[in-house]
């Protein structure tokens, strides 16, 4: 953790709301007059397209059905873990961008599914803001997690993220229904093993439920509506949390435990800005007074009750 170079990482799989997520924090970023680093954990997968190709191939090969980008043999996470060590000692770090379209190749003048040459962050932002797959992820060899100042976790419940997904790769990328089964049978141990611990380190969770039958998600015709949603959110630590507040502004929400609040799942981003705008101003409070002094010791206390009761 850092006070003058402040890391928020959102993580959480491929079609959980990431990206959804990424707007809302963009938009207090815009508002606050925040200037923020963004990174996408694609960029530290370790293969491109063509290679990750022929990387299941071999796999397939010689036996291992369970290869993918969910777990430590498909990605770069000792870069990943160096990245938020030096940003959060120097404010910049090593970074790159994946292509993943004509349109974002186009400015690079590279083939999609690629990634662009290594370079230095450029230095002077305020925070860097991490979404993707491995923002809380901690193994025998690295721990990304223990780096990040705020952490927050989006993951719909399971037959929802698998409904998503099925919907997704078939109308954007044209794959088969039996391929992205197998595609979501492969992944399975990575998830278990390297996703699912994630949120149990992060500070927020917000899960999307759905409120009609997904008994079957391989059969569903269309994907629930957010109207059709609850969103569940659990703080790890509740402690300066004005629940009172969050609920009278969340209408029609209530608190199913403690530490967890209900509320429709149209509502996702208010909630966002509700909770995270004060967290975020914090930070920069924070960072403000410390700056161009020693980072002080970690006291102990977890990012969320820092951000809520005050630096």
């Amino acid at each position: 953790m850092s006070v003058k170079y402040p890391i928020i990482s959102i993580t959480g799989s491929s079609g959980a709301g990431t990206t959804t997520v990424r707007s809302t924090f963009q938009q207090i970023f815009r508002r606050e007059k925040i200037d923020a680093a963004v990174i996408e954990g694609d960029a530290f997968h370790r293969y491109n397209r063509a290679e990750m190709r022929a990387a299941l191939e071999r796999a397939h090969t010689d036996g291992d059905n369970h290869f993918s980008h969910f777990g430590p043999d498909g990605n770069l996470l000792a870069e990943l873990e160096a990245l938020f060590r030096s940003y959060g000692e120097t404010g910049t770090g090593r970074v790159r961008k994946y292509l993943h379209d004509e349109i974002d190749s186009a400015a690079y003048g590279q083939e999609p599914g690629t990634f662009t040459p290594w370079e230095d962050l450029a230095p002077g932002t305020d925070v860097l803001f991490y979404e993707g797959l491995h923002g809380a992820v901690a193994t025998s060899d690295v721990d990304v997690a223990q780096h990040v100042d705020l952490l927050v976790g989006v993951v719909p419940s399971i037959n929802l993220e698998w409904i998503q997904k099925l919907h997704r790769d078939k109308s954007a990328r044209g794959h088969s229904h039996e391929a992205i089964v197998d595609t979501i049978l492969r992944r399975m141990p990575d998830y278990v093993k390297y996703v699912c611990p994630q949120f149990s380190r992060t500070d927020v969770n917000f899960q999307r439920v759905p409120i009609v039958d997904t008994s079957n998600p391989f059969v569903a015709r269309t994907i629930p509506s957010a109207d059709e949603s609850m969103l569940v959110i659990r703080f790890r630590n509740s402690k300066g949390i004005d629940f009172p507040y969050l609920l009278s502004m969340l209408h029609d929400s209530f608190m199913s435990r403690p530490n967890t609040i209900v509320c429709p799942g149209g509502k996702m981003d208010l909630a966002m800005q509700l909770i995270f705008t004060p967290m975020i101003l914090r930070l920069m409070d924070r960072r403000k007074r410390h700056s161009g002094f020693p980072m002080p010791a970690n006291d102990g206390r977890s990012a969320i009750e820092e951000l809520t009761v005050g630096a």
